[in-house]
């Protein structure tokens, strides 16, 4: 299969009405006759074989609900779109969405664009590149596929921008989500983080710094704009590891000056200190008896430093 072939486009391999996004009345259409190819026709859900190159990893189950409630009311309005199979089976190539919500709304049928294709490179291509359009992939599903557009199909990131209709930074920004260690692709594609978050994290100079701000994204609730001023603050590594290097230093020597103290006045101490460097020492007392005794050793205390 030539290049030229695969990089013809959907509009050449589907039929033109499919790639719009159009609505149909299912009651206007006709069951599938098993020969034709370019058609809309209603075809058996039992018979559709899943996509083995589905660039979706994850299904919310909201969001299927919600499909499911809308598919029951006013029935499927999107095909979805398939190609033959030997024995009268079909071979899913995208609306998995759309297929797993109409199987728990109880249909048996559902509206399908029946095309041809002609090898497995093209069904990649199609599957990769009409996933993409259609359906809500998160940020880690588009740039897998992206990658593997790359990877399996030899695409630079311009003929991926001009098939998706999209410019080359957009498709390298997401292809760099990638570079980000797995719990943070994991966050975002639970949608704790967002494509925002996720390219200001990727500016930091190290996967260790990337997930302590990524956690204090998450338990914080940071926005974009301050993570994006803090990756700014923290753009030169040497500078980063110091004031890191130096806060544990400090913290370790806070607790020996604690338990120090702690000797000393036979009660609770302990020693906060702020990101600015300033800081306080917290004596607790738990009683009036124990506030006179405190007074007095602070006397003493006095007495034998004149």
């Amino acid at each position: 299969m030539s290049r030229q072939r695969l990089g013809r486009g959907l509009d050449a391999l589907i039929p033109k009405v499919a790639t719009k996004e159009i609505s149909i009345d299912s009651k206007e259409i006709r069951f599938d006759d098993g020969q034709s190819v370019g058609v809309i026709a209603k075809i058996e859900l039992s018979k559709i074989k899943p996509n083995p190159y589905q660039p979706r990893e994850t299904f919310d189950r909201t969001a299927l609900e919600e499909l499911k409630q809308s598919i029951i009311e006013k029935g499927v309005i999107q095909p979805i779109t398939v190609r033959r199979l030997p024995g009268g089976m079909y071979e899913l190539i995208s609306g998995e969405r759309r297929v797993r919500a109409s199987t728990e709304a109880g249909l048996t049928h559902i509206p399908a664009y029946i095309i041809e294709v002609e090898s497995e490179k093209e069904l990649l291509e199609l599957s990769l590149i009409e996933n993409i359009q259609r359906e809500k992939l998160n940020p880690i599903e588009i740039a897998k596929a992206y990658q593997r557009l790359i990877e399996e199909l030899g695409y630079t990131q311009e003929e991926i921008a001009k098939k998706i209709g999209k410019d080359r930074t957009t498709v390298a920004n997401f292809i760099r989500l990638l570079k980000l260690p797995e719990q943070i692709q994991e966050s975002l594609k639970r949608g704790e983080i967002t494509m925002g978050h996720a390219r200001a994290l990727i500016n930091l100079p190290s996967r260790k710094l990337q997930v302590e701000i990524w956690s204090k994204i998450v338990k914080q609730g940071w926005s974009v704009r301050k993570v994006e001023k803090i990756v700014r603050d923290l753009s030169k590594g040497k500078i980063i590891e110091e004031k890191s290097s130096k806060k544990k230093s400090n913290q370790a020597g806070f607790r020996d000056i604690e338990s120090k103290l702690k000797r000393i006045f036979g009660t609770q101490v302990k020693i906060k200190q702020m990101s600015s460097g300033r800081g306080e020492i917290v004596i607790e007392f738990y009683s009036d008896d124990e506030f006179e005794r405190l007074l007095e050793l602070f006397e003493l205390i006095e007495k034998n430093s004149k």
